[in-house]
């Protein structure tokens, strides 16, 4: 998958050189900083609703953003497949109260 820092979401990620990959086999899509591997976001779809699990940043990358730039990241490529979400991990929750622009994403 391509660089996906477009212009509606600039200011949440702050690093620039992010690539997101999406393994729908495994249920993950995981975070690289050029040739880094920075972290995931675990899930499960199912009928159209995606449940993310939980958001894993390899520790020496956390407190720097990485993990707000990737679920960022992950809502934005679901919301183009109009998948609906269940936060079930809670930094993702805690996402959601700060960004409520995704909550039209929530599913039920």
């Amino acid at each position: 998958m391509a660089d996906r820092t477009h212009s509606t979401v600039p200011e949440k990620i702050v690093h620039q050189g992010l690539r997101l990959d999406h393994d729908p086999d495994r249920g993950r899509y995981s975070l690289w900083h050029g040739a880094t591997y920075v972290g995931f976001v675990g899930y499960h779809l199912e009928a159209g609703v995606a449940t993310l699990q939980h958001t894993i940043i390899n520790e020496e990358y956390g407190r720097h953003g990485y993990a707000r730039a990737l679920v960022t990241l992950v809502l934005e490529d679901l919301r183009t497949q109009d998948v609906k979400i269940v936060p079930e991990c809670s930094y993702v929750q805690d996402y959601l109260r700060r960004y409520p622009e995704y909550n039209d994403m929530l599913a039920g």
